[in-house]
């Protein structure tokens, strides 16, 4: 059975109401059971049964205004025993209060009301507190249930997604194009120039190297792809010679920090691909890294203008999976701990990438 996804607030909102609804309703039915096998099946019980059962309603939503707020990952099950103990305990005592209230107002004047004794107030308070910890157990046991869920459908998400940005990627690794420039450079070398020849092709195959051994790696040290991009900005540059400038500005710090391999590279292709049809030559990316206030913040910046995806022009080369496919594996990565900022001004295109730590 495939996990379902409860990524969404409407969904767990939905199962909520439904849940609350479906047993509350229940609680009542039994309610009126009671009475009726007691043959107390009159006007007056219905209405304290519906009344009870709805005071209960009204104050397991205030218990779940504070439950909501508790993070099952980080919190000790002591803890969390000890809050709904904390919490179950004052709104049984409101339940009790409530009940003595309402006790008071349905008997008419020739019937005994409920005495207000110590006993009493144990019998009833215990009975409210075991049925709103009841209520609380169940509450945790489904939350848990649909964190897992989540995590197990985020898990299947990503190996799925990994398989296609495994693809992917070797498209941005394998590219034909850029291989099939970076063979007939070397081969143009290899008269002109045995060194820088020689050269090259081990920037290729260093470049090779990385894209077959780390494909499917998610916690590849920054510095590894910052690597990775020094050997292909190499090969292009051969290719482009005066007419590509690239600088890296990256942090130490930020060099050992945790990445997703190949991430930058989709941005750094896009730079070259893009930046050439739009920019004055001699085409300028600069990459930069920094750590700050524990996150990292990653930003490749080239000249030229940004293309929207409605031009016409924008599918002539175009494949229009890189930046969607960045946005799919930071999702599954880094949920909720990322961000992907796209600056546009009049003669460059800024892509910001944030990475929080967890």
């Amino acid at each position: 059975m495939s996990p379902v996804n409860f990524d969404k607030p409407r969904q767990k909102r939905t199962m909520f109401w439904i849940l609350q609804c479906m047993g509350w309703g229940f609680y009542l039915l039994f309610i009126c059971l009671i009475h009726a096998s007691a043959k107390v099946f009159m006007p007056k019980a219905m209405l304290w049964g519906m009344l009870v059962a709805f005071t209960g309603f009204l104050l397991s939503l205030l218990m779940h205004s504070i439950y909501r707020n508790v993070r099952l990952q980080s919190i000790a099950l002591s803890k969390l025993v000890f809050i709904v103990l904390g919490v179950t305990l004052v709104t049984a005592n409101i339940w009790y209060g409530f009940d003595l209230l309402l006790d008071l107002a349905m008997k008419s004047g020739n019937q005994e009301t409920m005495p207000i004794t110590f006993k009493n107030y144990l019998l009833n308070t215990f009975y409210w507190e075991l049925l709103l910890f009841a209520w609380s157990t169940c509450y945790f046991v489904i939350k848990f249930w649909m964190t897992w869920q989540q995590q197990m459908f985020r898990t299947e998400r990503a190996d799925l997604l990994a398989k296609r940005s495994q693809l992917q990627m070797l498209r941005y690794q394998l590219n034909p194009h850029f291989l099939f420039n970076a063979l007939n450079s070397v081969r143009a070398l290899i008269d002109e120039n045995e060194t820088q020849a020689r050269m090259m092709i081990t920037e290729l195959s260093e470049f090779l190297r990385y894209s077959l051994m780390n494909n499917d790696h998610t916690d590849i040290p920054l510095k590894h792809e910052i690597d990775a991009l020094r050997h292909y900005f190499s090969i292009e540059k051969k290719r482009y010679e005066d007419k590509l400038d690239v600088n890296f500005d990256i942090d130490p710090e930020a060099e050992e920090y945790p990445v997703i391999s190949f991430l930058i590279h989709p941005l750094a292709e896009n730079a070259i691909k893009y930046g050439m049809r739009t920019s004055s030559l001699p085409l300028k990316i600069r990459i930069q890294a920094r750590v700050q206030e524990h996150k990292l913040k990653l930003t490749v910046c080239n000249t030229g203008k940004w293309i929207e995806q409605e031009d016409g022009n924008y599918m002539d080369y175009s494949t229009g999976t890189g930046l969607e496919n960045v946005r799919q594996r930071l999702e599954n990565a880094f949920p909720q701990h990322h961000r992907l900022i796209i600056r546009k001004t009049q003669n460059e295109v800024h892509i910001m990438m944030e990475i929080y730590k967890n």
